[in-house]
């Protein structure tokens, strides 16, 4: 048991240089794009998917939430918004980059998440027309991004965060396999056994990096399939989806975004390894 925390503890350290360094050129580029990332998507919002899923693609909690506060204001559709959602990486970006993951495989997995992001967003404004319109209101400022902090202690933040978030998946994997054992682990998460998708999709939808960096390290550890953790990685859009409940007062429409979003996570997953 005590080799199992040792061992997690020691691969958790040996990811901090890793992390700061990526999120110190995340939060650069996002400060540099984010108003006109704003600007665009706005101007054109009929290809607002389309635009909404490639700045999605981008990691980090920052075009999400802006996404929702948008979207409660009115400014952009809710196909878009499902496009932001389903794209956003989250963490999962920088726990790839901080274990050296190949870029093309990143590349693929990215790619992916953009690509049905921007095909489910342009199907939700084509069949499902929004039922309500806002005016433009004043986009509020979530203190969870920590945009205000300047860069360097905006990335530090997010560093220990993520470091605290992966020492516990770390944890719990090591304490996971020391109970239960390799060999009924595997199995368990690499059946095909639907609840599998369902599970991990579920997960996603955590309203913090927790999510993405739990379903992230257990992927890159081989512990569950490619099509499980896209489940997983579809839903997971950090604090957008709690900033959607917390800023739109029509609940039936929150709930839709959240069924369709749950739904395509589930659905995906299970096509991917059904044909890979």
């Amino acid at each position: 048991m005590l080799e199992c925390l040792l061992d997690a503890l020691i691969d958790t350290i040996k990811l901090i240089p890793y992390l700061l360094i990526t999120f110190l050129l995340l939060e650069w580029m996002e400060h540099k794009l984010s108003k006109k990332t704003e600007k665009v998507i706005t101007k054109y919002k009929k290809l607002g998917p389309l635009l909404g899923g490639i700045f999605g693609g981008f990691p980090q909690c920052g075009f999400s939430a802006m996404g929702a506060n948008l979207y409660t204001s009115g400014i952009i559709t809710r196909g878009t918004l499902i496009a932001i959602f389903l794209s956003t990486s989250d963490e999962m970006l920088p726990i790839m980059i901080s274990e050296q993951v190949s870029i093309p495989a990143m590349l693929e997995i990215v790619g992916f998440k953009i690509i049905i992001g921007i095909l489910i967003g342009f199907i939700v404004d084509l069949l499902l027309k929004n039922k309500f319109e806002r005016t433009i209101g004043e986009i509020c400022d979530e203190e969870h991004c920590h945009c205000k902090n300047g860069i360097i202690k905006s990335s530090l933040i997010h560093t220990l965060k993520t470091t605290g978030f992966i020492l516990l998946a770390n944890v719990l994997i090591g304490v996971a396999i020391y109970f239960i054992g390799t060999e009924n682990l595997e199995n368990l998460l690499k059946s095909n056994n639907l609840f599998v998708y369902f599970l991990s999709s579920l997960i996603g939808l955590i309203p913090n990096c927790a999510a993405s960096v739990v379903i992230t390290e257990l992927y890159l550890s081989n512990f569950i399939p490619i099509g499980v953790a896209i489940a997983g990685l579809l839903t997971s859009s950090g604090i957008g989806i709690l900033l959607l409940f917390k800023n739109n007062k029509y609940l039936k429409d929150n709930l839709l975004i959240l069924s369709i979003i749950y739904t395509t996570g589930v659905i995906v997953g299970f096509i991917i390894d059904c044909f890979l």
